[in-house]
């Protein structure tokens, strides 16, 4: 990734809390990434970048619409050199009406409409606790990339996508978006509970909140069971699922009420027993100690460059059978591997390459060499 000299990308200064290596924002998305400083408005700087972009195979950019234009390293000027680039535009709000707007997961999450439906009812619109927009739209630049890449493999050409954090987001309202469609409901924010599903939420046990998934009517016969009251499951206000979301305000509380003579933990064990989804509320090391426990390894080693361990990340949650060898780089220092890359470009690089100075000043170099693949990646 090509980062500023001096103060580089500015979640590394979104801090605290940071890790003895730096900023833990700036470290939870940039694992196995390799960090060149470039200032595009010098001259041989920007002849860099230009190398870069004729060597690779992916180019995914997050200026302002057009802003890589006017320097030569749009798509169009790109593309007319390496007609295999797949070039990933990232903004706020497209390169339209919205193309001059400041692009930040929390202002899209005001204007695209999920606060209004996340909180509670009596209370203030809230975020989600951490950026998902921000998530959500990198998730889909990677869908569009690893299309493109698919199908250059046939046409050997590459193509721009562009994504938006405002269209990732509405991407991604799924039912609410199709109710408000589909049938004119304009969803509200409704706290933990589900808008067309009952029970769907946390209800109280004896000591701790409970969260109860039931999708489907056998789910919650065999929860009536559980709780010793198998009448509610025949109560013709409760026997469907329509039937419990009309009925919401008279069912909730006499759940409560069976629950309230167990704590939370041993309700998620009697319900585990009969296939009825619900579990307690964990905190996030909670949560990865819930997984560890199921075996799915959740975490990683990462290492810095002399192979020390430096710390523990999330693992990418996709497992590969063959499996493939993790990769376990830690997030880079910044400007780490200018130098190599710089140095490589050089060369096995133009004319225009070769006439330039050797080595920025002042860049630092890893012990290791960068050997660069045929084509790297921006």
């Amino acid at each position: 990734m090509s980062e500023r000299p001096g103060t580089g990308d500015d979640t590394r200064q979104w801090a605290p809390p940071s890790s003895k290596t730096g900023a833990t924002y700036f470290e939870s998305v940039n694992r196995n990434k390799e960090s060149v400083t470039l200032d595009l408005s010098d001259p041989e700087d920007l002849e860099l970048a230009r190398e870069l972009a004729r060597r690779a195979d992916v180019l995914v950019e997050n200026f302002k619409p057009g802003g890589l234009a006017g320097l030569g390293l749009g798509y169009e000027a790109l593309a007319a050199e390496n007609p295999g680039l797949v070039y990933a535009s990232i903004s706020g709000f497209g390169s339209t009406g919205g193309r001059g707007l400041p692009g930040y997961d929390f202002i899209v999450q005001a204007l695209g409409g999920l606060m209004s439906i996340t909180g509670d009812p009596a209370g203030e619109p809230y975020k989600v606790g951490v950026a998902l927009v921000d998530v959500l739209t990198a998730k889909d630049a990677t869908i569009g990339i690893l299309a493109a890449l698919s199908e250059r493999a046939s046409s050997g050409r590459g193509r721009r996508i562009e994504v938006n954090l405002l269209s990732s987001l509405q991407g991604a309202l799924a039912n609410q978006g199709q109710a408000y469609l589909g049938a004119g409901v304009v969803p509200q924010r409704m706290g933990n509970d589900h808008p067309s599903i009952v029970p769907y939420q946390l209800l109280a046990t004896a000591d701790a909140p409970l969260a109860v998934a039931v999708g489907n009517d056998a789910q919650f016969a065999r929860l009536c069971e559980a709780i010793g009251a198998p009448e509610l499951a025949v109560d013709p206000r409760f026997v469907t699922n329509a039937d419990r979301v009309r009925h919401r305000r008279d069912l909730v509380p006499l759940l409560e009420s069976w629950l309230a003579e167990a704590g939370a933990a041993s309700w998620q064990e009697d319900f585990a027993a009969v296939g009825v989804p619900a579990g307690r509320v964990a905190s996030i090391g909670g949560g990865i100690a819930y997984a560890e426990s199921l075996g799915l390894a959740p975490t990683i080693e990462v290492l810095d460059a002399g192979g020390t361990v430096v710390g523990r990340q999330i693992r990418h949650p996709i497992t590969w059978t063959p499996p493939l060898p993790p990769l376990t780089h830690a997030p880079p220092a910044l400007g780490e591997h200018t130098e190599d890359v710089v140095d490589w470009l050089r060369r096995s690089g133009t004319d225009s390459l070769s006439s330039l100075p050797p080595g920025p000043a002042g860049y630092h170099s890893q012990s290791h060499s960068y050997s660069g693949p045929g084509r790297t990646a921006l």
